[in-house]
Protein backbone atom coordinates (compact mmCIF):
# COMPACT_ATOMS: atom_id res chain seq x y z
CA UNK A 1 0.00 0.00 0.00
CA UNK A 2 1.37 3.65 -0.95
CA UNK A 3 1.08 6.24 2.02
CA UNK A 4 1.39 9.97 0.45
CA UNK A 5 2.44 13.06 2.52
CA UNK A 6 1.64 16.04 0.30
CA UNK A 7 2.43 19.61 1.29
CA UNK A 8 -0.03 21.80 3.23
CA UNK A 9 -1.13 24.57 1.40
CA UNK A 10 -3.42 26.16 3.54
CA UNK A 11 -2.51 30.14 4.69
CA UNK A 12 -0.64 29.98 8.11
CA UNK A 13 -0.14 26.15 7.95
CA UNK A 14 3.58 24.99 8.35
CA UNK A 15 3.32 21.36 9.86
CA UNK A 16 3.93 18.59 8.05
CA UNK A 17 1.55 14.93 8.49
CA UNK A 18 4.92 13.10 8.74
CA UNK A 19 8.38 12.88 10.26
CA UNK A 20 11.55 10.58 9.35
CA UNK A 21 10.82 8.60 12.59
CA UNK A 22 7.30 7.59 11.31
CA UNK A 23 8.18 7.59 8.13
CA UNK A 24 10.45 4.98 9.14
CA UNK A 25 8.26 3.06 10.76
CA UNK A 26 5.81 2.56 7.81
CA UNK A 27 8.44 0.94 5.49
CA UNK A 28 9.27 -1.63 8.47
CA UNK A 29 5.52 -1.92 8.31
CA UNK A 30 5.76 -2.75 4.68
CA UNK A 31 4.04 0.48 3.07
CA UNK A 32 5.64 2.08 0.80
CA UNK A 33 5.79 6.04 1.33
CA UNK A 34 6.00 9.03 -1.13
CA UNK A 35 6.29 12.58 0.05
CA UNK A 36 5.61 15.85 -1.84
CA UNK A 37 9.24 17.69 -2.33
CA UNK A 38 9.10 20.23 0.28
CA UNK A 39 6.27 18.94 2.52
CA UNK A 40 8.67 19.50 5.58
CA UNK A 41 10.38 22.68 4.86
CA UNK A 42 8.39 24.62 7.33
CA UNK A 43 8.85 22.19 10.36
CA UNK A 44 12.94 22.23 9.57
CA UNK A 45 12.46 18.83 7.69
CA UNK A 46 14.43 18.95 4.73
CA UNK A 47 13.80 16.32 1.26
CA UNK A 48 16.79 14.41 1.81
CA UNK A 49 15.99 13.36 5.74
CA UNK A 50 12.70 11.99 4.63
CA UNK A 51 14.80 10.04 1.41
CA UNK A 52 16.93 8.46 4.11
CA UNK A 53 14.37 7.00 6.08
CA UNK A 54 13.10 5.38 3.25
CA UNK A 55 10.72 7.88 1.42
CA UNK A 56 10.33 8.98 -2.53
CA UNK A 57 10.26 12.23 -3.30
CA UNK A 58 7.67 13.16 -5.59
CA UNK A 59 7.75 16.37 -7.38
CA UNK A 60 4.48 18.13 -6.92
CA UNK A 61 1.06 17.20 -5.49
CA UNK A 62 -0.38 15.43 -8.21
CA UNK A 63 2.58 12.60 -8.32
CA UNK A 64 2.36 12.38 -4.64
CA UNK A 65 -1.19 11.77 -4.88
CA UNK A 66 -1.59 9.85 -7.89
CA UNK A 67 -2.61 6.15 -6.67
CA UNK A 68 -2.05 6.14 -2.94
CA UNK A 69 -4.07 4.09 -0.77
CA UNK A 70 -3.75 6.52 1.99
CA UNK A 71 -3.07 10.14 2.30
CA UNK A 72 -2.16 11.78 5.78
CA UNK A 73 -2.49 15.51 5.83
CA UNK A 74 -2.33 18.06 8.69
CA UNK A 75 -5.31 20.24 7.30
CA UNK A 76 -8.22 19.33 5.46
CA UNK A 77 -7.81 19.48 1.36
CA UNK A 78 -7.90 22.58 -0.57
CA UNK A 79 -11.28 23.03 -2.46
CA UNK A 80 -11.12 23.44 -6.16
CA UNK A 81 -12.50 27.20 -4.95
CA UNK A 82 -9.77 27.70 -2.51
CA UNK A 83 -6.94 26.78 -5.14
CA UNK A 84 -5.59 23.61 -5.71
CA UNK A 85 -7.82 20.82 -5.72
CA UNK A 86 -6.41 18.36 -3.79
CA UNK A 87 -9.64 16.02 -3.54
CA UNK A 88 -9.57 15.68 -7.36
CA UNK A 89 -5.78 14.29 -7.17
CA UNK A 90 -7.10 11.62 -5.25
CA UNK A 91 -8.25 8.42 -6.29
CA UNK A 92 -11.68 6.54 -5.58
CA UNK A 93 -10.79 4.22 -2.48
CA UNK A 94 -8.07 6.59 -1.16
CA UNK A 95 -8.12 6.77 3.01
CA UNK A 96 -7.90 10.43 3.99
CA UNK A 97 -7.00 10.90 7.51
CA UNK A 98 -6.69 14.53 8.63
CA UNK A 99 -8.05 17.51 10.84
CA UNK A 100 -11.11 17.59 8.40
CA UNK A 101 -13.15 20.49 10.54
CA UNK A 102 -15.84 17.89 9.56
CA UNK A 103 -18.72 19.41 12.15
CA UNK A 104 -17.66 23.05 10.34
CA UNK A 105 -17.32 21.88 6.24
CA UNK A 106 -19.84 19.60 6.34
CA UNK A 107 -19.89 20.13 2.24
CA UNK A 108 -16.95 18.91 2.01
CA UNK A 109 -17.59 15.59 3.96
CA UNK A 110 -20.52 15.73 1.47
CA UNK A 111 -17.67 15.83 -1.11
CA UNK A 112 -15.60 12.96 0.20
CA UNK A 113 -18.08 10.61 0.18
CA UNK A 114 -18.76 11.58 -3.33
CA UNK A 115 -15.13 10.83 -4.69
CA UNK A 116 -15.28 7.60 -2.97
CA UNK A 117 -12.84 8.68 -0.31
CA UNK A 118 -12.73 7.09 2.75
CA UNK A 119 -12.61 9.93 5.32
CA UNK A 120 -11.25 9.85 9.24
CA UNK A 121 -11.44 13.20 11.09
CA UNK A 122 -8.82 13.02 13.88
CA UNK A 123 -10.53 15.93 15.67
CA UNK A 124 -13.54 14.14 16.45
CA UNK A 125 -11.42 11.00 18.08
CA UNK A 126 -13.07 9.74 21.16
CA UNK A 127 -11.64 11.25 24.76
CA UNK A 128 -10.44 7.79 26.32
CA UNK A 129 -7.59 6.30 27.31
CA UNK A 130 -6.80 4.02 24.73
CA UNK A 131 -6.88 7.11 22.31
CA UNK A 132 -4.52 9.25 24.13
CA UNK A 133 -1.91 8.69 21.77
CA UNK A 134 -3.41 9.19 18.74
CA UNK A 135 -5.49 12.94 20.13
CA UNK A 136 -4.36 15.25 17.73
CA UNK A 137 -5.96 18.41 19.82
CA UNK A 138 -4.50 16.99 22.97
CA UNK A 139 -0.75 17.24 21.40
CA UNK A 140 -1.27 20.05 19.49
CA UNK A 141 -3.28 22.72 22.43
CA UNK A 142 -0.23 21.91 24.65
CA UNK A 143 2.23 23.34 22.19
CA UNK A 144 -0.42 26.08 21.42
CA UNK A 145 -1.01 27.05 25.07
CA UNK A 146 3.01 27.08 26.06
CA UNK A 147 3.33 29.29 22.95
CA UNK A 148 0.62 31.78 24.21
CA UNK A 149 2.22 32.48 27.21
CA UNK A 150 5.40 33.26 25.25
CA UNK A 151 3.59 35.31 22.78
CA UNK A 152 2.18 37.58 26.28
CA UNK A 153 5.80 38.23 27.20
CA UNK A 154 6.40 39.41 23.84
CA UNK A 155 3.57 41.98 23.61
CA UNK A 156 3.63 42.74 27.52
CA UNK A 157 5.97 46.05 28.13
CA UNK A 158 7.30 44.32 31.80
CA UNK A 159 8.72 41.21 33.32
CA UNK A 160 7.06 38.30 34.92
CA UNK A 161 8.77 37.56 38.05
CA UNK A 162 9.80 39.33 41.21
CA UNK A 163 12.17 40.88 40.83
CA UNK A 164 14.06 42.48 43.70
CA UNK A 165 16.81 45.33 42.72
CA UNK A 166 18.23 48.05 44.83
CA UNK A 167 16.83 50.82 42.73
CA UNK A 168 13.50 48.98 43.97
CA UNK A 169 11.05 45.73 43.81
CA UNK A 170 8.97 44.34 40.36
CA UNK A 171 6.02 43.44 41.01
CA UNK A 172 5.13 40.03 39.52
CA UNK A 173 2.86 39.62 36.22
CA UNK A 174 -0.99 38.53 37.52
CA UNK A 175 -1.77 36.06 34.72
CA UNK A 176 -5.65 34.67 34.00
CA UNK A 177 -5.99 31.39 32.22
CA UNK A 178 -9.87 30.81 31.22
CA UNK A 179 -10.24 27.28 30.02
CA UNK A 180 -8.16 24.81 32.08
CA UNK A 181 -8.14 22.07 29.21
CA UNK A 182 -4.81 20.53 27.52
CA UNK A 183 -3.90 24.00 26.59
CA UNK A 184 -5.01 26.09 29.70
CA UNK A 185 -3.18 23.84 31.55
CA UNK A 186 0.42 23.99 30.11
CA UNK A 187 -0.12 27.86 29.86
CA UNK A 188 -0.45 27.96 33.85
CA UNK A 189 2.68 25.61 33.99
CA UNK A 190 4.57 28.02 31.90
CA UNK A 191 3.21 31.19 33.13
CA UNK A 192 4.21 29.87 36.68
CA UNK A 193 7.56 28.99 35.82
CA UNK A 194 8.51 32.26 33.93
CA UNK A 195 7.42 33.49 37.51
CA UNK A 196 3.74 35.04 37.09
CA UNK A 197 0.94 35.00 39.65
CA UNK A 198 -1.75 32.56 37.96
CA UNK A 199 -5.25 32.54 38.27
CA UNK A 200 -7.24 29.98 36.14
CA UNK A 201 -11.25 29.59 35.56
CA UNK A 202 -13.25 26.62 34.08
CA UNK A 203 -17.02 26.03 34.02
CA UNK A 204 -15.65 22.33 35.28
CA UNK A 205 -15.70 22.34 38.99
CA UNK A 206 -13.00 18.95 38.64
CA UNK A 207 -10.72 20.87 36.79
CA UNK A 208 -9.86 22.86 40.58
CA UNK A 209 -7.57 20.32 41.48
CA UNK A 210 -5.26 20.09 38.58
CA UNK A 211 -4.93 23.73 38.73
CA UNK A 212 -3.57 24.13 41.92
CA UNK A 213 -1.36 21.34 41.45
CA UNK A 214 0.29 23.37 38.92
CA UNK A 215 0.85 26.54 41.42
CA UNK A 216 -2.61 28.34 39.88
CA UNK A 217 -5.45 29.90 42.38
CA UNK A 218 -8.56 28.43 41.11
CA UNK A 219 -11.47 31.09 40.17
CA UNK A 220 -14.50 29.87 41.59
CA UNK A 221 -18.24 30.54 40.63
CA UNK A 222 -20.43 30.85 43.24
CA UNK A 223 -22.92 28.03 43.19
CA UNK A 224 -20.51 26.03 40.45
CA UNK A 225 -21.45 24.60 37.40
CA UNK A 226 -23.60 21.05 37.14
CA UNK A 227 -23.20 19.04 34.64
CA UNK A 228 -20.62 21.55 32.79
CA UNK A 229 -18.54 18.20 31.20
CA UNK A 230 -19.21 15.99 28.34
CA UNK A 231 -18.39 12.68 28.70
CA UNK A 232 -15.76 13.02 26.32
CA UNK A 233 -14.27 15.66 29.03
CA UNK A 234 -15.02 18.75 27.19
CA UNK A 235 -16.58 21.64 28.67
CA UNK A 236 -20.61 22.06 28.31
CA UNK A 237 -21.94 25.57 27.19
CA UNK A 238 -24.00 26.78 30.27
CA UNK A 239 -27.13 28.42 30.77
CA UNK A 240 -27.62 32.27 31.05
CA UNK A 241 -27.42 32.47 35.41
CA UNK A 242 -24.38 30.87 35.46
CA UNK A 243 -23.13 33.02 32.20
CA UNK A 244 -24.54 35.89 34.62
CA UNK A 245 -22.59 35.11 37.43
CA UNK A 246 -19.68 33.40 35.16
CA UNK A 247 -18.67 37.35 33.50
CA UNK A 248 -19.53 39.14 37.03
CA UNK A 249 -16.70 36.91 38.40
CA UNK A 250 -13.85 37.52 35.31
CA UNK A 251 -15.01 41.11 35.02
CA UNK A 252 -14.07 41.38 38.63
CA UNK A 253 -10.87 39.14 38.29
CA UNK A 254 -9.66 40.66 34.75
CA UNK A 255 -9.23 45.06 36.67
CA UNK A 256 -6.35 43.54 38.46
CA UNK A 257 -5.13 41.07 35.32
CA UNK A 258 -1.78 41.89 33.54
CA UNK A 259 -2.39 39.18 31.10
CA UNK A 260 -5.12 36.64 29.79
CA UNK A 261 -5.41 33.98 28.16
CA UNK A 262 -8.20 32.32 26.82
CA UNK A 263 -8.72 28.63 25.24
CA UNK A 264 -12.45 28.26 25.64
CA UNK A 265 -13.80 26.04 22.75
CA UNK A 266 -16.95 24.23 22.56
CA UNK A 267 -16.80 21.45 19.65
CA UNK A 268 -18.70 22.31 16.66
CA UNK A 269 -20.10 25.99 18.09
CA UNK A 270 -18.70 29.40 18.05
CA UNK A 271 -16.29 30.03 20.57
CA UNK A 272 -18.05 31.70 23.85
CA UNK A 273 -17.85 34.95 24.71
CA UNK A 274 -15.77 35.33 28.14
CA UNK A 275 -14.00 39.05 28.02
CA UNK A 276 -16.62 41.70 26.71
CA UNK A 277 -15.61 44.83 25.44
CA UNK A 278 -16.74 46.22 28.38
CA UNK A 279 -14.50 43.76 30.69
CA UNK A 280 -11.29 45.09 28.25
CA UNK A 281 -12.17 48.63 29.54
CA UNK A 282 -11.65 48.12 32.87
CA UNK A 283 -8.41 46.46 32.60
CA UNK A 284 -5.15 47.81 32.90
CA UNK A 285 -3.64 50.02 30.24
CA UNK A 286 -1.16 47.87 29.01
CA UNK A 287 -2.75 45.06 29.35
CA UNK A 288 -2.20 41.81 27.21
CA UNK A 289 -5.01 39.16 25.97
CA UNK A 290 -4.24 36.27 24.09
CA UNK A 291 -6.89 34.82 22.05
CA UNK A 292 -6.26 30.78 21.53
CA UNK A 293 -10.48 30.45 20.73
CA UNK A 294 -9.56 33.49 17.62
CA UNK A 295 -10.23 31.21 14.79
CA UNK A 296 -13.59 30.10 16.24
CA UNK A 297 -14.80 33.54 16.69
CA UNK A 298 -12.78 34.45 19.52
CA UNK A 299 -13.83 34.00 23.41
CA UNK A 300 -13.24 37.99 23.13
CA UNK A 301 -15.18 39.63 20.36
CA UNK A 302 -12.55 42.61 19.83
CA UNK A 303 -9.93 39.54 19.08
CA UNK A 304 -8.87 39.79 14.88
CA UNK A 305 -7.94 36.67 13.54
CA UNK A 306 -4.33 36.73 12.66
CA UNK A 307 -3.42 40.11 14.22
CA UNK A 308 -2.25 41.88 16.94
CA UNK A 309 -4.63 44.66 17.72
CA UNK A 310 -4.85 47.74 20.23
CA UNK A 311 -8.13 48.62 21.50
CA UNK A 312 -8.67 50.57 25.06
CA UNK A 313 -5.33 50.27 25.55
CA UNK A 314 -5.06 46.63 26.15
CA UNK A 315 -3.10 44.23 22.80
CA UNK A 316 -5.02 41.64 21.58
CA UNK A 317 -3.46 38.65 20.20
CA UNK A 318 -5.16 36.62 17.65
CA UNK A 319 -2.29 34.87 16.00
CA UNK A 320 -4.23 32.31 13.37
CA UNK A 321 -2.85 28.33 13.79
CA UNK A 322 -0.90 28.84 16.94
CA UNK A 323 0.45 24.87 16.61
CA UNK A 324 2.14 26.12 13.34
CA UNK A 325 4.42 28.46 15.31
CA UNK A 326 6.01 25.50 16.61
CA UNK A 327 6.24 23.53 13.63
CA UNK A 328 9.00 21.47 13.99
CA UNK A 329 7.52 20.42 17.13
CA UNK A 330 3.81 20.37 16.22
CA UNK A 331 4.54 18.00 13.42
CA UNK A 332 6.66 15.99 15.22
CA UNK A 333 4.12 15.30 17.77
CA UNK A 334 0.92 15.21 14.88
CA UNK A 335 2.83 12.63 12.75
CA UNK A 336 3.12 10.30 16.05
CA UNK A 337 -0.52 10.72 16.31
CA UNK A 338 -1.56 9.69 13.01
CA UNK A 339 0.97 6.89 12.75
CA UNK A 340 0.17 5.37 16.52
CA UNK A 341 -4.05 5.76 14.62
CA UNK A 342 -3.26 3.83 11.59
CA UNK A 343 -1.01 1.02 13.41
CA UNK A 344 -4.91 0.45 15.23
CA UNK A 345 -5.82 -1.35 11.99
CA UNK A 346 -2.31 -2.53 10.75
CA UNK A 347 -2.51 -5.67 10.10
CA UNK A 348 0.92 -7.46 10.67
CA UNK A 349 0.47 -10.59 8.20
CA UNK A 350 -1.08 -8.68 5.25
CA UNK A 351 1.11 -5.82 5.66
CA UNK A 352 -1.75 -3.19 5.07
CA UNK A 353 -4.48 -2.35 7.13
CA UNK A 354 -7.83 -4.43 8.17
CA UNK A 355 -9.71 -1.72 9.60
CA UNK A 356 -12.22 -3.04 12.49
CA UNK A 357 -15.53 -0.43 11.98
CA UNK A 358 -16.99 -1.55 15.14
CA UNK A 359 -14.21 -0.23 17.00
CA UNK A 360 -14.97 2.76 18.43
CA UNK A 361 -12.11 4.60 17.47
CA UNK A 362 -13.04 3.95 14.17
CA UNK A 363 -16.75 4.69 14.54
CA UNK A 364 -15.93 7.84 16.14
CA UNK A 365 -13.74 9.29 13.91
CA UNK A 366 -14.69 7.45 10.49
CA UNK A 367 -16.82 10.46 8.20
CA UNK A 368 -17.34 8.59 5.07
CA UNK A 369 -17.26 5.21 3.70
CA UNK A 370 -18.66 2.98 0.46
CA UNK A 371 -19.83 6.85 -0.98
CA UNK A 372 -22.17 7.34 1.75
CA UNK A 373 -21.46 9.91 4.95
CA UNK A 374 -21.66 7.29 7.91
CA UNK A 375 -20.86 9.73 10.73
CA UNK A 376 -24.33 9.95 13.31
CA UNK A 377 -23.18 13.27 13.79
CA UNK A 378 -23.01 14.57 10.20
CA UNK A 379 -25.75 12.17 8.85
CA UNK A 380 -28.78 14.52 9.36
CA UNK A 381 -27.32 17.23 8.02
Amino acid sequence: MKIAIPKERRADEARVAASPDTVKKYVGMGFEVVVESGAGEGASLADASFTEAGATIAADAAAALKDADIVLKVARPLTAAEGCDELALMKSGAILISHLAALQSQEQVAAYAKAGVTAFAMELLPRISRAQNMDILSSQSNLAGYKAVLDAAAEYGRAFPMMMTAAGTVPPARVLVLGAGVAGLQAIATAKRLGAVVYAFDVRPAVKEQVESLGGKFVEVEAPAENAETSGGYAKEMGEDYKRRQAEKIAEVLKKTDIAISTALIPGKPAPVLITEEMVKGMRKGSVIVDLAVEAGGNCPLSEFGKVVEKHGVKLVGHANVPSRLAADASLLFAKNLLNFLTLSYDKEAKGLKINWDDEIIKGTALTRDGQVIHPALQAG
